[in-house]
This record gives C-alpha cells, sequence and structure tokens, in this order.
C-alpha cells in the first residue's frame, strides 16, 4: 500500500511540473502569432513551431539578465559617430585667442550686470573691478529672487559656489588667471552628477538621488575656474518643461513654458539669473528652448563634448551644450567643454580652431528654401537673410535633404529602444508610477510601448540613418551653413541623427511679443565656423541684446 502510494505520486508528480515551471514555459504558438502583428511579419504554423523553442529559452535567458539592475551609467558596447568612410578631417588645434576688453567699468546701475557678456565679466574679475565672491552673490541674489516665478531651479549649490569663488579670487590675485571663465557664475541643468549634490533628473522617483561622482562637464568647467551656483531644471528624464516641482516658465511670457528639456538653463539664462548655463539634446533639448526663450544654444557635433557623468537617454543620440545670450559666449564655453575623458566611447577629441571672424563674402551661406515661406514658420526668416545679404553673403538656395530620404519616423525607433533600455529597471520595478505626469505621450507610457520594438527593426533603422547620413553630409559638406527656419520639416531629428552641429539665434518677437528664432546647421565638428557665422548675424543685429523687461 505504502509503495503503490509512492508510485501514484511519482506517476502523477510530472503532470504537476508546468504549474512551478518558469514563465517562458508558457509560451505557446498561439503568444508567437499574435507577436508576429506587432513585428509586422507572418509565420506559418510550421515556422511558430519550429521556432518557439528557442523564443523560450530566450525568454529565460532575459529572466536571468533582469535578476541585476543595470545602472543608467553602465554604457553599451556599441558607440556611435558620425564620421562616414573616406572623411578627412583637420585634427590640429591652433591657438585660440579671446579678446577680452579693457574698458569694461562696473554698471551705474547693478542690475545691468545680470546681462553683461562673459568677455564683460571676464573683464571685471581680471582687472579686479569686482571679485568672483561678489559677483557670485549677486547671481545667486537673481536666482533668490526669481527662481520661484520662472521655476527654474531645482537646487542651490550655494556651498560649493563659494568655496569656488574664494579660491578664484585668491588665484587672481596672486596673479594666476586661467582664463574667460575664471571666476564667472553658471548653472548646470540638473542631469549631471557633481559631488555633495543631488542629481534628481527632474523626475520624483530621483528627487532625493545622489550620484557621488562629478560629472566631465562640470570638471571641465572647475577647471577652468567657472562657479557653479545652482543645479537647474529639466523636464522630467529629459522631456519638455515639466519636473517634479512644476513648469519652468518662459521669461518674454510666464503664463507659458519655456520648453525643454533644457527648461531651466534657457530660463535662467535668458532672464539674467546666471551668465550661461549647460544643456543638453537628444532631439530638440538645447534648440527648442533656446528658440522659445531668445536665448543662444549650440548643439555641438555629436561626440564633441563627453557625457560621463550625465543621465543617459540615448546614448547614439545625447549631446552636451552651451546655453549663452550670444554667439561669442557660446564659443568662449565650448572651447573650455569640448574633448574627450576616454570615459565616454562616442567623445573624440577635435580641434575648435575658433578666431571669431567670417568674411562671408568668401564663404558658401546657404539657406533652405523648401523650408521657407511655409505656414508653420515663425515670421521674420525672410527679414534674417536680408541681414545676411547686407553682411556680404551670397545666399545660395538648396533643398534640405528631407523629402525623399526621411520617410519614416527613424529617430522615434532608435529613441524608444534605446531610452527603454536606459530606463529598464524604471519600468520593470514599478518605479515609472511615481512620475508626475502618466498622459500617453509621457514616458512611462512611451518606455512600455517601446519593448515592443523588436532588434531587427532597432538595427535596421539604424542602417537606414547610416543611409541618412551619407544623403544628408553630401549637401552639408558644400557649405560653410545652412539656415533653417527653425520649427520646419524633419530638420532637427534629421541632423540630431547625423550629429551635425546647430545653433539657434533670436531674430526678432511674434505678435504675442514671444521670440522668434533661426537656425544655422553646420559642418561635422566645425563649430568654429558656425559661431562666426552667426556672431556676424549678432554683431549685425540687437536681437540677442534685448532681455526680458520684468527681470532687468
Amino acid at each position: 500500500m505504502i509503495k503503490q502510494t509512492v508510485m501514484k505520486k511519482l506517476i502523477v508528480l510530472p503532470f504537476f511540473i508546468p504549474a512551478i515551471c518558469f514563465a517562458q514555459d508558457s509560451i505557446t504558438t498561439r503568444d508567437i502569432h499574435s507577436a508576429e502583428k506587432i513585428a509586422s511579419i507572418h509565420f506559418t504554423e510550421l515556422k511558430e513551431d519550429s521556432l518557439l523553442g528557442q523564443v523560450r529559452n530566450r525568454t529565460g535567458q532575459y529572466d536571468k539578465m533582469h535578476q541585476e539592475n543595470l545602472d543608467n551609467s553602465v554604457p553599451v558596447t556599441l558607440a556611435e559617430s558620425p564620421l562616414l568612410p573616406n572623411m578627412h578631417l583637420n585634427k590640429k588645434q591652433l591657438p585660440v585667442k579671446f579678446l577680452i576688453p579693457s574698458d569694461v567699468n562696473m554698471p551705474a546701475n547693478k542690475n545691468d550686470l545680470a546681462f553683461y557678456s562673459i568677455p564683460q565679466l571676464a573683464s571685471l574679475i581680471k582687472n579686479k573691478k569686482i571679485t568672483s565672491v561678489e559677483l557670485t552673490r549677486f547671481f545667486i541674489n537673481r536666482l533668490k529672487k526669481y527662481g520661484d516665478t520662472l521655476q527654474c531651479i531645482i537646487s542651490f549649490t550655494e556651498d560649493i559656489a563659494m568655496k569656488e569663488a574664494t579660491a578664484a579670487d585668491k588665484e587672481i590675485a596672486a596673479g594666476k588667471y586661467r582664463g574667460l571663465l575664471h571666476g564667472i557664475p553658471y548653472g548646470l541643468k540638473d542631469l549631471f552628477s557633481v559631488k555633495g549634490t543631488k542629481t534628481t533628473w527632474g523626475a520624483e522617483p530621483y528627487k532625493n538621488q545622489v550620484i557621488n561622482t562629478d560629472s566631465y562637464v562640470y570638471t571641465k568647467l572647475k577647471e577652468a575656474g567657472a562657479v557653479l551656483i545652482a543645479k537647474l531644471t529639466l523636464g522630467a528624464l529629459a522631456m519638455d518643461d515639466y519636473w517634479f516641482g512644476g513648469r519652468t516658465k518662459n521669461p518674454w511670457n510666464m503664463l507659458e513654458g519655456s520648453s525643454g528639456s533644457s527648461a531651466g538653463s534657457a530660463a535662467a539664462t535668458e532672464a539674467g539669473l546666471v551668465p550661461f548655463a549647460i544643456g543638453t539634446e537628444t532631439e530638440g533639448s538645447i534648440i527648442s528652448p533656446s528658440t522659445v526663450c531668445g536665448a543662444t544654444g549650440l548643439r555641438p557635433t555629436f561626440g564633441s563634448i563627453s557625457r560621463t557623468g550625465g543621465m543617459t537617454l540615448c546614448w547614439s543620440l545625447d549631446k552636451s551644450g552651451p546655453i549663452c545670450r550670444s554667439a561669442e559666449d557660446e564659443a568662449i564655453v565650448f572651447y573650455y567643454l569640448h574633448g574627450s575623458d576616454g570615459k565616454d566611447a562616442a567623445a573624440v577629441n577635435m580641434p575648435f580652431n575658433y578666431t571669431g571672424k567670417a568674411d562671408l563674402t568668401k564663404m558658401k551661406i546657404a539657406y533652405a528654401k523648401n523650408y521657407f515661406g511655409k505656414k508653420d514658420t515663425l515670421g521674420n526668416e525672410d527679414a534674417v537673410l536680408e541681414v545676411f545679404r547686407k553682411a556680404g553673403a551670397k545666399l545660395i538656395p538648396v533643398d534640405f535633404p528631407d523629402s525623399g530620404i526621411y520617410n519614416f519616423d527613424i529617430i522615434d525607433i532608435v529613441i524608444g529602444a534605446e531610452s527603454a533600455t536606459a530606463f529598464d529597471p524604471f519600468t520593470r520595478n514599478g518605479l515609472d508610477d511615481q512620475m508626475t505626469r502618466q498622459g500617453r505621450s509621457e514616458w512611462p507610457n512611451y518606455f512600455r510601448a517601446a519593448r515592443f520594438i523588436p532588434a531587427v527593426e532597432y538595427i535596421n533603422a539604424n542602417r537606414h540613418r547610416y543611409q541618412l547620413m551619407q544623403k544628408v553630409n553630401a549637401v552639408i559638406e558644400k557649405y560653410d551653413v545652412i539656415i533653417c527656419p527653425t520649427w520646419v520639416g524633419n530638420q532637427a531629428a534629421i541632423t540630431n541623427l547625423t550629429g551635425h552641429p546647430a545653433i539657434s539665434m533670436p531674430t526678432g518677437f511674434n505678435k504675442d511679443h514671444t521670440p522668434t528664432g533661426i537656425t544655422l546647421v553646420g559642418k561635422l565638428y566645425d563649430e568654429a565656423t558656425l559661431l562666426a557665422i552667426a556672431k556676424v548675424y549678432q554683431d549685425a543685429t540687437q536681437w540677442n541684446k534685448i532681455h526680458p523687461p520684468f527681470f532687468k
């Protein structure tokens, strides 16, 4: 009787195994058939049955991977490069000399300091007409006065600032002057880590996050003697201008947002709360808020500035860059930032041979004729062209490569797959439920939907991207810059995918008195020419010198 009972158990036991097996064993050919619809492919029943075992096996491997959460800082082994075969670029760095004006004095109204350029502030500090400590306190006070109005500050770094400013004053007093950023305050988009500070990424689940490393951009600016006074807002996880504390405002119209995701960097700079700030861009996060707020924003060539210590959203698209009030200030900040620390596989050391001079009569300046005159342009584009003509440019009409070569949304597939990967634990562990915004177009849902992008299609999207890079560069490399209306066509998506540099500049105002802007697109790693041409425009106009009246 006992033996019989044992035998029954031995016979029955195998039939209970599926109830305690791994989840992948519950996958059936019916699941495969349903998944085929998502992947836009169809297999016969025989093929579905044949592949079932491998699908189950791989799912088991996924389960093993999921037992070890990967931190956002862990890179991928694939490194993106905007360079194409047979590209031959100048790699020799020449001496760069920035002029510091000698005739700068303290303004009668001290508030006017808020809108001094970097060279003007550098002159005051170098010639000991103001100390870095005094200048730092001035800008911290402005941040405290107006920061809540703009909702542009996540945290003050006052202790760090006073330490760095005091050190700058001691060095300058001893005759050790590091250059134009020495003693100059600035703000940092709060997705860059700095020891001793919270790095919130603008998102509720990470609002108490401390990353105990110094990011590359902070390290480079510290080496230049710049003074960090605040971590500035960004749209949560680098989307739009909504963060866990509210919405960053446009300094020209505080009933509107500043756009994003470098929301605080653009708003604070344009309002004169910081002399300059650092932002990032994946698809439009420097150019867009700079345009909306009336700032000058540089999106450098992909890989020009190492991203070490910055939040990863999309390895093959993320870029760091300065947001300032002039192209000349952009050149100064970029000069001190550009390069690689050897830790970001995509970052390279390329020369920045900036002179600040551009003879437009001898240059090839094009404009995207297929983008001008559209209903969704902002209205001041023709005036921009006229300024360039008066400055000596013989403008060349070109069709910006768009129609016929960007027939499907490559960038959405790339960002979707990579961002969902970068935030895999965030989705898998339910942190997405803590996000302030939960709409269908917000990150939580976006990351979830991206789980269903097939790996094959992500890779194929990047193969199409390679062809896009070839076709677009064949046009851009013929000109020193191409002038493009900022919001028209697929230019922003295309040039982010190809890695070409761009700068946004204010060009006037709309009927509602908010800024309009223009984008100049340049050659790969030729920020020097791009910024020099932008400077010609700004020297001939007043738009970047007009500031929001509320903050004067």
